[in-house]
Order: C-alpha cells, then sequence, then structure tokens
C-alpha cells in the first residue's frame, strides 16, 4: 500500500508536528505540498520532506485552485483563517484533518460541519485529548461499569503560569479580536473530552471567570515595559527573560523557544525578548482574554461536571476526578488511580510509554491523532475518527454556550 499523501496547509507549529508524522511513519505518509506565507517555516518543510517546486506555495488559496495533488489536508492556519480554507478544500473532496477550535464563532463551525458532511470525505478535528492512551484506558474502566455509573466529574486544566504569559498575555492567541476567547483557542478540547467521558449530551451550562491579573493597574511601580530592561525583573514570575532563557539553556530548541525566534542562539533568544512582542511587560500588552474560568456543565441523565481553567498553576498534566456510584478515580494523565467502594480495592495503572518525540505532545495524542487520521484515509473507515464532525460541532456549541454565560451571568440550555 503506498503512502497516504498530504499536503500542509499552514506550517507553524502545529502543522509542522502533524507533517513530522511522515517522517516516522514514511511507509505510512508523504507530504507532497505546503502552502505557508513565512519564508522559514515553509521552506524549512520543504526541505525535510523534499517537497516539489510545483506544490509550494505562499498562499492556500493558490494550492486550493490546483488539480488535486494529495489524498489529504492538513489545515492547521490561524483560528480566524480555518473556515475559508476548510470549504476549498472540501469542494475539490480532499480528506481534512483541521486544527481545534473549528473556527472562532457558531456560524462558521456550523458551515463547515454542513460543508463537510455534503462530501464523501473524511474529517477529523485535532482534539488531541480524545486519542491520547491515558484517555482510551480511562473510558474502557468507565465503560466496563468498575466504578458503577458516572455521577460527577471535576477536571483540571493546569494552563501553567508561564504558558499563560506565552501564548495568552504576550501571544498569539492574547487578543480575543486577533484570535477568540481563550475557552474556545485552549480549552475547547477539555469541554469535548469531558462530553466523551460522559458519554451523553451536555443539557446546561454555567460559567464565571475573568482578566483579573494581567492587567496595567497591578504593574509594580519599578517594572519596565520590557523585561530586559526592567528593575522588577529578577522577582517578577513571568520574566521572558527567565522564561525562555532556562528553557533554552534546558535544550529546549522546540516550541516555546522557537515561537519567539528562527534566530535559535542565546543572542538570538535575547534580541528577540528585547525586540519582539514577546519581552513585554505582562501587566502592559494589549490582551484581554480571561487567565482563569470555570464551567459548570449539566448532562441528559443528571449527572454533573465542573472544569477550571487557570494560568496560576506549575504547568503540567491536566486532572481529573471521576465520581461513580462505586467507585471513584483519579487521572493525571499518565497514571489512572482506582478505589473501589465494595472490595476497598486500590489500582494504579500507569499508561506512559515513549513517543516520538515531535509527536508526543498531549500525552501522546498528537501521535495518535494523525495516526488514526492516516489509517482512516488510507482504509477510507471514518469509525477511525473520533472527533468528526457532528460531536465536534456540539461540543463548540457547549464552549460558546459557556462563554455567553460567562459574559451575560445566566445559565444556558443547549
Amino acid at each position: 500500500m503506498k503512502p497516504v499523501e498530504l499536503i500542509i496547509a499552514g506550517a507553524g507549529d502545529r502543522g509542522s508536528v502533524y507533517a513530522s508524522y511522515a517522517q516516522v511513519r514514511p511507509k505510512k505518509a508523504k507530504i507532497v505540498g505546503v502552502a505557508e506565507p513565512r519564508d522559514y517555516y515553509r521552506e524549512r518543510l520543504v526541505k525535510v520532506h523534499k517537497i516539489p517546486e510545483e506544490n509550494v506555495f505562499t498562499d492556500w488559496k493558490a494550492m486550493a485552485k490546483k488539480d488535486k495533488i494529495a489524498d489529504a489536508v492538513i489545515i492547521a492556519t490561524q483560528d480566524h483563517m480555518h473556515k475559508a480554507p476548510t470549504l476549498a478544500f472540501a469542494k475539490k473532496d480532499y480528506h481534512i484533518l483541521l486544527e481545534k477550535p473549528m473556527a472562532p464563532d457558531e456560524k462558521s463551525c456550523k458551515d463547515i460541519t454542513r460543508a463537510v458532511k455534503s462530501r464523501d470525505i473524511i474529517f477529523a478535528v485535532g482534539h488531541v485529548l480524545r486519542y491520547t492512551r491515558y484517555t482510551q484506558k480511562l473510558k474502557s474502566i468507565i465503560d466496563s461499569g468498575f466504578i458503577g455509573e458516572v455521577m460527577s466529574v471535576q477536571h483540571l486544566e493546569p494552563v501553567g503560569y508561564w504558558h499563560q504569559a506565552h501564548s495568552f498575555v504576550r501571544g498569539n492567541w492574547r487578543n480575543e479580536k486577533e484570535s477568540s476567547f481563550m475557552l474556545l483557542t485552549k480549552s475547547c478540547h477539555d469541554l469535548d473530552w469531558i462530553r466523551y467521558i460522559m458519554g451523553q449530551k451536555c443539557m446546561k451550562v454555567s460559567s464565571f471567570g475573568s482578566l483579573t491579573h494581567f492587567r496595567n493597574e497591578n504593574k509594580p511601580e519599578n517594572a519596565g515595559d520590557n523585561c530586559m530592561e526592567c528593575d522588577y525583573e529578577p522577582e517578577c514570575p513571568y520574566s521572558a527573560k527567565r522564561i525562555y532563557l532556562s528553557l533554552f539553556e534546558k535544550g529546549r530548541r522546540g516550541w516555546p523557544v522557537s515561537v519567539i525566534t528562527t534566530e535559535l542562539t542565546k543572542g538570538g533568544i535575547i534580541w528577540a525578548i528585547r525586540n519582539g512582542p514577546y519581552g513585554r511587560c505582562v501587566y502592559d500588552c494589549d490582551n484581554d482574554v480571561v487567565d482563569h474560568q470555570v464551567v459548570n456543565m449539566e448532562f441528559e441523565g443528571g449527572q454533573t461536571a465542573s472544569f477550571t481553567m487557570t494560568g496560576f498553576t506549575k504547568a503540567r498534566q491536566r486532572e481529573t476526578r471521576i465520581f461513580g456510584t462505586e467507585g471513584e478515580i483519579y487521572g493525571n494523565g499518565t497514571k489512572i488511580q482506582l478505589y473501589h467502594f465494595v472490595n476497598g480495592a486500590q489500582v494504579i495503572i500507569d499508561t506512559s510509554e515513549e513517543d516520538p518525540a515531535s509527536l508526543a505532545d498531549h500525552g501522546g495524542g498528537d501521535y495518535a491523532l494523525i495516526d488514526a487520521f492516516v489509517e482512516a484515509v488510507a482504509t477510507n473507515d471514518p469509525s477511525k475518527i473520533l472527533s468528526g464532525p457532528d460531536e465536534t460541532l456540539e461540543t463548540h456549541l457547549m464552549t460558546f454556550a459557556a462563554e455567553r454565560s460567562r459574559k451575560e451571568g445566566k445559565t444556558i440550555n443547549l
């Protein structure tokens, strides 16, 4: 069987991560085209995957105008640019892997769903959390009835103090008009994950949260405008100088260091901090997305779930407590701890394994998602996709409803 041929629309961090699957599994997938406006990222992918010149573009529109050149497309453009390429490539009958979120507004999500369902194509959204070994093991334990019927769930997304500063205060997802609200950009796949674990539709949501800390009125008196020229910097948890240089000194050359500069040297990082957006004082940016939020959910069987997303944590994997009628579960992304009420049995299951370094993020979910997508395309079997159009739309609508609740101060019926 020849490899599934893929083209990449958007060769930034996520596009490059998914494309790296073809290096790890060259007999299963091959990258044959790329569209990316930034020279460095486009040329990097061309070099790594030996993409022919006639399939290299600075704009996805030019790639979509060509006769079909591959089996499938991975769309990893910026969030607000998802709808147009998805509709265009669907019309050409490309199978599609779309990075999450689907789109930054409800209408666009519905338009995408309608478009892909009208064609005979495989469609997946980057809800990587569904695909991890951890999630699949956890789901099988719940479905086995080991803890009886699930009554409630507590789920924590510990964004991490420096990740909050990097992505949602200084970075690409800091401003709602430029991307979207934070619950959608960071945690739509958490609400999707909760829906997957519960196995039932969500009927009601309420939500609270705000941008509380990263505001100008909280700026220390002796703080400067840039971390390289700031008297408060040695005391500041969000020092860009400390964050990026310490990661670099630990050998990190990928995300997030690679986001702030393509000159991956100490001098290049210092220059980027001093002259680019990632060195700005966190109390003096144009950010407007929340830095903490909670969502409460009620499902059709009366079960409940609560979700907390907060930037004020050590960066670590998500943590979940699941409460059933006959037992409870605690999980942290790799280990699952079980307790049974009747016999007092306590079991710890470790789901961690080695994944290819480029695809190890999200507990191996990056690898498992692209592997499932490629296999689904190769065998024309959409059942291998855990995050298809209908349920993905459903969980996006949950996310939009939660944000509406936060802004309007009321419970939303779905």
